[in-house]
């Protein structure tokens, strides 16, 4: 298949590489030309996945009319807060009834839409119609690009392009299953990023293993209660984008969010962190989206305000935490 891949981030140059290698014709989209001139010429993407190569039939451009034009398939994957702006752009080259495939998660500023919301919008605004599918689950860039075993889930609301995204993106180690909801899909995997943070922090201020797995099990269930509220299925979030991803992001030592947590736990402040990063920790600006839909969905998420309140209004962590424990006593049932 003839596929387009916009935004080349670790994720999205790791999916094209995939694609290629799978068999697929590919062409990856960066904004930065001196990075795609790199990339064709060291078959590597040094600035944002560095130290792996790159499959010999994956084509580069910095150009989104080439990357766009011809395609049978276009796969998104510029940051979230980044979505709309760039596809805009998209649009004026785009053919009506093109498979989409959203793999960005987060949930907009402003706004609060997800981003099957904010493509609807602007595939609306501009009299187009498309075939919406949304990739997400546990799945580390690097890892994918070194071809280990990951399990994903692709979901759309049309179940027969949730199956040709499906049969389409799966190969020898990348394996893909199917969800009609794609509501569900979105907030689990941007909500997973602010418990990421959380976690990162509990690490960062050296408490243990007790901690950790406290927090993704009330993670979870603060994911699953602002989910159902905005119109997604419970089960959802016992499956790879809910528990898997949040397993993953709140655990693994490549998850950025993780990271940016652990830091401000040892004490360093945020923006000092971001500015000494290169790529996107989606939680950040994902926190205040979430902790502003609690409020309208009036739904009761502490772990998100609390992280928000660390971010926004500089809150001792450790404070927070001592707020967090200190809360009035409940049931764990539906709370």
């Amino acid at each position: 298949m003839n596929i387009g891949v916009i935004g080349a981030g670790s994720w999205g140059t790791a999916l094209a590489d995939l694609l290629a290698r799978i068999g697929h014709q590919v062409t990856l989209w960066a904004y930065e030309t001196d990075l795609v001139l790199r990339m064709r010429e060291q078959r590597e993407n040094d600035l944002f996945l560095p130290d792996i190569r790159l499959h010999e039939g994956l084509k580069f451009t910095d150009t989104i009319a080439e990357a766009v034009k011809g395609r049978e398939l276009l796969l998104l994957v510029p940051p979230s807060q980044l979505m709309r702006q760039v596809f805009r752009q998209i649009l004026p080259h785009l053919e009506d009834n093109l498979v989409l495939v959203s793999a960005s998660k987060g949930i907009e500023n402003q706004t609060l839409m997800t981003m099957s919301q904010v493509l609807q919008e602007e595939l609306k605004n501009a009299g187009l119609k498309a075939k919406l599918a949304f990739l997400s689950g546990p799945s580390f860039a690097r890892e994918v690009a070194h071809g280990l075993p990951t399990a994903v889930v692709a979901a759309s609301e049309d179940e027969a392009v949730a199956e040709v995204v499906q049969k389409i993106f799966s190969g020898e180690n990348f394996r893909v299953y199917t969800n009609p909801d794609v509501i569900g899909i979105e907030f689990g995997g941007s909500l997973k990023n602010v418990m990421a943070l959380a976690a990162g922090i509990a690490d960062g201020l050296g408490f243990g293993s007790n901690t950790r797995a406290a927090l993704i099990t009330r993670g979870l269930s603060e994911m699953t209660r602002l989910g159902v509220a905005a119109g997604a299925k419970a089960q959802t979030f016992a499956g790879l984008a809910g528990m898997g991803d949040l397993v993953l992001t709140c655990t693994g030592d490549l998850s950025r969010n993780r990271t940016v947590g652990l830091e401000l736990g040892r004490g360093r402040p945020l923006q000092e962190i971001l500015d000494g990063m290169t790529m996107v920790a989606e939680g950040v600006k994902t926190t205040i989206s979430t902790y502003q839909l609690a409020s309208r969905l009036r739904v009761e998420a502490p772990i998100t305000e609390q992280i928000y309140k660390i971010l926004e209004e500089g809150k001792d962590p450790r404070q927070a935490v001592t707020d967090l424990l200190q809360r009035t006593l409940k049931s764990e049932l539906f709370t």
